[in-house]
């Protein structure tokens, strides 16, 4: 198994945010001459490539300055608590903030003609069937923390690892894997495009989880801020051991109806 030649980064603008663009300037509206009528108002546009409402078929809304330390759902700008759900755009593998109304929609298979999908918030571990480290090492995978995503599209498992250059696509040995699904039926739960399994490799041994794929992009964002030198520095270590952390204790026991 091989690592794509370069890193593909993906989905990481919820939690890696670049430098504010600078705002282009305006020029002043002339007054009317008399007994001309006023000009209508400049129209509201979005930029080429927004998920905001525009996208999504409704009306365009004007861009309202967010308050500092505030969040807007980006479907329908309302503000949304720092705790929020996500919609994927299975387009362009990125997440948009979701206020809980916009969420619900599309947690409907057909709301958004199928390009976006409301993320579950479900984790799921199966403690009674324990991975052991060389089933792990039958996957090849270079690090001790990877992720699985079914594209439904492209109809397929993919491998990912999160780097300090952002998220490695792998190529898997299938025949492994499905080695492994056929064993622990938990890898293979996850909702396609929305959910993940989350394998990783510790002194203490090899735990496995279905987490929403939220959170495979948080820990993408996490090792991308903290990660110094080559092996990542104490306090890279000490955010992705908190991030597992969180994992264990929000997963629940996986049974095969949940």
């Amino acid at each position: 198994m091989t690592a794509s030649p370069e890193p593909r980064t993906r989905g990481l603008r919820r939690f890696v945010q670049p430098p504010p663009a600078a705002q282009p300037a305006t020029e002043p509206v002339p007054a009317p001459r008399a007994g001309e009528p006023e000009p209508p108002p400049p129209a509201v546009t979005e930029p080429p490539g927004s998920s905001g409402p525009a996208m999504l078929g409704m009306p365009a809304m004007p861009a309202m300055p967010p308050t500092p330390g505030t969040e807007k759902c980006e479907l329908c700008a309302t503000e949304v608590p720092a705790e929020h759900s996500h919609v994927a755009d299975l387009e362009t593998a990125t997440l948009a903030c979701a206020c809980r109304a916009c969420y619900l929609l599309f947690t409907q298979p057909a709301a958004g003609r199928g390009r976006y999908r409301a993320v579950p918030d479900r984790y799921l571990a199966d403690p009674g069937r324990t991975l052991t480290v060389a089933q792990w090492d039958e996957l090849e995978i270079p690090v001790g923390l990877a992720f699985f995503l079914k594209s439904s599209s492209a109809d397929r498992i993919t491998g990912f690892y999160p780097s300090p250059a952002g998220v490695t696509e792998c190529i898997l040995d299938l025949a492994a894997w499905e080695r492994l699904t056929a064993e622990y039926p938990l890898l293979g739960a996850p909702e396609p495009d929305v959910e993940a399994a989350l394998i990783c490799r510790t002194d203490s041994g090899v735990g496995y989880f279905l987490v929403p794929i939220d959170a495979c992009y948080e820990l993408a964002g996490r090792m991308r801020l903290h990660w110094r030198g080559f092996d990542g520095g104490a306090e890279a270590r000490a955010s992705i051991d908190d991030f597992l952390a969180t994992v264990r204790s929000r997963a629940r026991a996986y049974r095969p109806e949940a």
